[in-house]
């Protein structure tokens, strides 16, 4: 079967063109995803064994504490990864992250909904805007932490076929724009007290007295957002869609006209969707509303952000299950159990990819090669004897570098904010900038990184518009968007450092005098 994607001819190309085709050649010659995680898992393995045997250790900043490579091949490795090769697929989180939100997105989908609320809204829309509105959502999309990475790329990948676009494309943007622009955003997120957590003692270790808030890096990261969306849509518009071509895939052609059973089941599925909505209002916007911090009444770390998953569920699945038995694609209970069956059923891909990735992860961490190469990384780059803006972009490159060994935002910082911080306080930078650089380095790489688990999840939707897409192909669509928001964003970062603008309220880039 000839693959979906037919890429145009072979004209001339720059250097980069060159490059993504060298990337794209060798990438598809990588196994299938599942042995390819098969075999960085037994790479993992020997790696544990050998830095195990020769006993390599690191000090971990923050508590002191030394790590020591852990042998996986030895009698007690071996008994671990046993026991617990259940609890880390069922404990993986992505994987009930994915499949109750896809519940919801699935049923809106088989009934009618997200097309007929395309056909109303987006087709209608003029389309210059409609794919930095996308973009722009997508990076906001971190205030929901990882659900929009679940949630958006399916979506824009079917407004790219109804648009006649390539769905790849629309994939990889969506995609590219939650992960690589996860340290941007117009609003406040969780990930803010969460990293603001480690920043605050880190520099209680050379300054007691230091007092900061979650909102130190809030101008930077506004400004970043909208910084990034015209870089992503150019990268989509004039290197990513051209590179994949013309789209031969079987996607179904849809109508720019709605019929009135559809206008019906939209003003049903809309006045339905504003009840749900109301109700979860009112179990959140009052003073202590049941999913308030019962502590501070506080909504960015509360059972409201805990609860964001099955909250986009219910939102979804309610319109969509009012919207069938409306235009009649929904005619009972049973039609309802079968079609739900019907949305999870294109899941098993992913399930099995989960399964493998979570032992992954799982013996990575366990391993302790992650963090003890950080700490090392840390080091080297203290060593280097940088001063000034060199410095902060090595920091960068640095932070970027680790982020395809330990994904997580917050172990990262764990490990590098006891070092940095204190290290650029005695050189006089404010804690601020340093969380603000960390913030840039730990998003640009996230599209590319396996380690970040939602990578498998959007190759696995990229197979249902593609069966036959490789590897190489897949990382050549998310590579440029890395590569862009990797200088534009440095940049922005260079000209904010160099003017000596504040990043947020109380967060400088130099320390008071």
């Amino acid at each position: 079967m000839a693959s979906a994607t037919e890429a145009k001819g072979n004209s001339k190309k720059n250097f980069f063109g060159r490059f993504l085709d060298f990337v794209e050649k060798y990438g598809n010659k990588l196994p299938d995803p599942v042995m390819l995680f098969v075999y960085i898992t037994a790479a993992i393995l020997v790696a544990s064994a050998v830095f195990g045997l020769m006993g390599v250790t690191a000090k971990h900043p923050g508590t002191g504490e030394t790590i020591t490579v852990v042998n996986l091949l030895s009698g007690a490795g071996i008994v671990q990864m046993l026991t617990g090769l259940v609890s880390n697929f069922t404990g993986f989180p992505p994987l009930g992250l994915v499949l109750v939100v896809m519940l919801g997105v699935g049923l809106a989908e088989s009934t009618g909904l997200i097309t007929a609320f395309m056909k109303a809204s987006i087709l209608k829309a003029p389309q210059k805007i409609i794919l930095p509105t996308i973009i722009l959502v997508a990076i906001c999309g971190n205030a929901a932490a990882d659900a929009a990475m679940v949630v958006l790329p399916p979506i824009v990948a079917m407004i790219f076929v109804a648009l006649g676009r390539h769905p790849i494309a629309g994939l990889a943007a969506a995609y590219a724009a939650c992960a690589g622009g996860f340290g941007a955003n117009l609003i406040l997120s969780v990930s803010d007290p969460l990293i603001y957590g480690f920043t605050e003692p880190a520099a209680h270790i050379v300054d007691d007295s230091y007092k900061g808030n979650p909102m130190i890096n809030y101008y930077f990261i506004a400004v970043s957002a909208i910084v990034l969306v015209p870089v992503a849509t150019f990268v989509t518009n004039r290197i990513v869609e051209p590179r994949l071509g013309k789209y031969r895939g079987t996607g179904e052609e849809i109508s720019e006209e709605i019929t009135s059973s559809e206008k019906k089941g939209l003003l049903w599925a809309g006045a339905s969707l504003v009840i749900a909505g109301a109700v979860i209002a009112f179990m959140t916007l009052p003073e202590n509303a049941i999913l308030r911090n019962p502590d501070d009444g506080g909504l960015i770390v509360s059972p409201f952000m805990d609860s964001i998953v099955p909250i986009m569920m219910i939102l979804f699945l309610i319109p969509a299950i009012v919207y069938g038995k409306v235009t009649g694609s929904l005619k009972d209970s049973k039609d309802l159990g079968e079609q739900l069956g019907k949305a999870m059923s294109g899941m098993g891909t992913y399930i099995v990819i989960a399964f493998v990735a979570a032992q992954m992860i799982a013996y990575f961490n366990w391993s302790n090669l992650g963090p003890i190469v950080a700490i090392k990384g840390a080091a080297l780059l203290e060593s280097i004897g940088f001063t000034g803006l060199p410095l902060f972009i090595g920091f960068i490159i640095i932070a970027a570098l680790i982020n395809f060994l330990v994904a997580s935002q917050s172990a990262k910082w764990a490990i590098l904010a006891p070092v940095f911080i204190p290290m650029f306080m005695l050189l006089g930078y404010d804690p601020a900038v340093t969380q603000a650089a960390y913030r840039v380095g730990d998003s640009i790489t996230n599209p590319i990184t396996p380690m970040l688990a939602y990578f498998a999840i959007a190759l696995t939707f990229a197979k249902r518009f593609d069966p036959k897409m490789g590897m190489g192909t897949f990382m050549t669509s998310l590579l440029p968007f890395s590569i862009a928001f990797a200088i534009m964003w440095t940049v922005v970062f260079a000209v904010w450092f160099l003017l000596g603008l504040p990043l947020g309220p109380g967060g400088g880039i130099f320390m008071d005098k």
